[in-house]
């Protein structure tokens, strides 16, 4: 894990659910909230995509966007993507890469022997490509503070 408050975000490159390569650079010239979630169909993580889902008119009032991150297949956060009706983009971190240099990754995840996962944590990069605010958790059940991120983002 490398990023820290105050630095600049480094770009990066995955796949979204239409198998397009997407970068962060995109993203620029709004607030963007990374939110990387361990895995789709996981309790915790539903309800934290659905939350930012509900939260997308506020958000958008703060000239903010929400991008997912984890490492599951386009494939899946399709299905999740459709199913939930996310109105913004999951991108699929495949190599876990993007999730090791930013929030870093649960090993053996859900106690699967070599299974790593994308660590819960929110990322707020501004409109210049600094990291504004940074959030991450040891424990995967633990769901980020919303208020904290709407404070950070006004």
């Amino acid at each position: 894990m490398t990023i820290k408050q105050g630095t600049k975000a480094p770009d990066f490159k995955m796949f979204d659910t239409e198998r397009k390569e997407r970068s962060l650079s995109e993203f620029s010239g709004k607030k963007t909230v990374l939110a990387f979630y361990p895995g789709a169909y996981t309790g915790v993580c539903d309800k934290e995509m659905c939350t930012f889902r509900d939260s997308l008119p506020e958000l958008g009032g703060l000239n903010a966007q929400v991008v997912g991150i984890s490492v599951d297949s386009p494939f899946v956060n399709a299905a999740f993507k459709k199913e939930y009706k996310l109105g913004f983009p999951l991108l699929s971190d495949l190599d876990r890469k993007v999730s090791s240099e930013y929030v870093g990754v649960y090993e053996n995840f859900g106690r699967i022997p070599g299974y790593s996962a994308a660590r819960r944590g929110v990322v707020i990069v501004d409109e210049k490509g600094m990291v504004t605010y940074f959030w991450v958790t040891e424990n995967p059940g633990e769901e980020p503070d919303y208020s904290a991120v709407k404070k950070a983002l006004a």
